[in-house]
């Protein structure tokens, strides 16, 4: 299959049907973004992305979004072994430590535009081969303030993305290929906060019988699944703190067993 790598540009047209609501209303997710967040978050993070101008403190950043199935489903709808590649950061980095993620980092110098740093990222971290992936479109940049990072998550697709596993211990914990109807069973959604200061941050999160998806990659995931469609009721008012939620790890036993390093 020839890729978009190999084209320089990305191919919103090779996404498979199942893909199409989401490609197609990508500029939707900002929105659906930004829709689950608190007004005095998003304050805070306007006065952040402000200020990290100023100071010229931003750094650029891409993260790979790889949603992985099957091109052609007869059945039409979601395809029940349709994923998406995610990781768990190491407990001893800088920045958010033991923290599922999506593959990503900061940008280099040789990099080719926001696609390059999703790749290369994604290769060093979980060894996949970036030659079977087509990257299909991106979205606006988001900006994360604790880390001072300006990320662009590149969306992508692989009808099989072969093996992916932990290659750097002391980066990340876990590599996951996620069955997508984990992340939209409403058994495993629930609403997580943390306390800094006098202002407390909340947002969608997933509970999953090895990581909690929360922060910046619970608030993606959320509104990817509100704009494609997928996403079923669920129970809003069921609001952790972040301690608590982290600690339910590994005692849930949501839709998602069977997922964990090593895939094949």
């Amino acid at each position: 299959m020839s890729t978009a790598r190999d084209q320089g540009e990305l191919r919103p047209d090779a996404a498979p049907g199942w893909l199409r609501p989401l490609v197609d209303n990508v500029g939707r997710v900002p929105s659906a973004y930004r829709r689950r967040v608190p007004r005095d978050v998003l304050a805070t993070i306007t006065a952040a992305n402000a200020a990290a101008t100023l100071t010229g403190s931003k750094r650029d950043a891409a993260v790979l979004v790889l949603f992985s199935g099957p091109h052609d489903h007869p059945a039409g709808g979601l395809p029940d072994d349709a994923d998406l590649l995610l990781t768990v950061r190491a407990s001893t980095l800088r920045h958010h430590a033991g923290q599922a993620a999506f593959p990503g980092g900061a940008t280099d110098p040789g990099d080719d535009g926001p696609v390059g740093t999703a790749f290369r990222e994604a290769t060093e971290e979980t060894g996949i081969d970036t030659a079977r992936i087509t990257p299909l479109v991106t979205l606006d940049k988001m900006f994360i303030p604790p880390s001072g990072f300006h990320v662009v998550p590149v969306l992508a697709y692989s009808e099989d993305p072969g093996p992916v596993d932990v290659v750097d211990e002391s980066e990340t914990a876990v590599v996951a290929r996620v069955p997508l109807r984990a992340f939209i069973n409403p058994r495993n959604r629930l609403m997580v906060y943390r306390q800094a200061n006098t202002r407390r941050f909340s947002g969608p999160a997933f509970l999953l019988n090895e990581m909690l998806v929360w922060g910046f990659t619970g608030q993606v995931v959320s509104a990817i699944l509100d704009v494609a469609g997928w996403a079923q009721p669920w129970n809003t008012d069921d609001v952790r703190e972040l301690d608590e939620a982290m600690a339910l790890v590994g005692d849930h036993d949501g839709a998602a067993g069977g997922y964990g390093e090593g895939q094949s």
